[in-house]
């Protein structure tokens, strides 16, 4: 029982209190649902990758999003990370691609643009089939220090970077956002060129 506790307690936002009561929540339903819980977990993380286009979560080699042949492929969205797709998803606002980057720059986390799907994004950007990417990360000091370092790196390529209109509070990380706002956002999207400070 202790080890069952501390292992669903290591789950982002559960405490221990939270961990003891789903515990105990599963002990007063049959053995079924647990063993079914427990094996469509290991299904799913032993079924999950990554898709070898975009970088979002997938059971196939290329994410659905992907291979969807109505979207649009020639305008790519760069967010942080899958989650950030699903509510992109979610406003029903935009039908072209995606990149998942992995993260954003921060150097006090020892995450540089190395560690970041930046180099593939660039890749997807040199073979020519792109026109627009839109820089959709978080107001935040460590989403605009990556958005700078993706537009200087695509500034040689004959595409549009824009990013999102700042309906998006400053500060403020995508996930808290309300798909109405997302979405315009998303719609007004401006030239990331026309927001630098020069």
């Amino acid at each position: 029982m202790e080890g069952a506790v501390s292992e669903i307690s290591r789950l982002p936002g559960i405490g221990r209190k939270t961990a003891l009561r789903l515990a105990l929540h599963l002990l007063r339903e049959d053995v079924a649902t647990s063993v079914s819980l427990g094996e469509a977990i290991i299904n799913m993380r032993k079924g999950i990758r990554y898709c070898k286009v975009c970088h979002n979560i997938s059971e196939t080699e290329t994410c659905p999003i992907c291979a969807d042949g109505r979207r649009d492929k020639s305008t790519v969205c760069v967010v942080e990370n899958v989650k950030d797709v699903l509510i992109f998803e979610n406003t029903g606002s935009y039908r072209g691609l995606y990149h998942v980057l992995g993260g954003v720059i921060s150097p006090i986390d020892g995450i540089g643009p190395d560690k970041l799907q930046i180099d593939s994004l660039v890749e997807r950007v040199a073979s020519g089939n792109i026109n627009e990417v839109i820089l959709a990360l978080g107001a935040t000091m460590e989403g605009d220090t990556t958005d700078y370092y993706i537009y200087k790196r695509l500034e040689r390529y004959d595409i549009k970077v824009t990013q999102l209109a700042r309906g998006v509070s400053v500060g403020n990380e995508i996930e808290y956002t309300d798909e109405i706002t997302l979405g315009r956002s998303l719609l007004n999207r401006t030239l990331f060129s026309d927001t630098i400070i020069k």
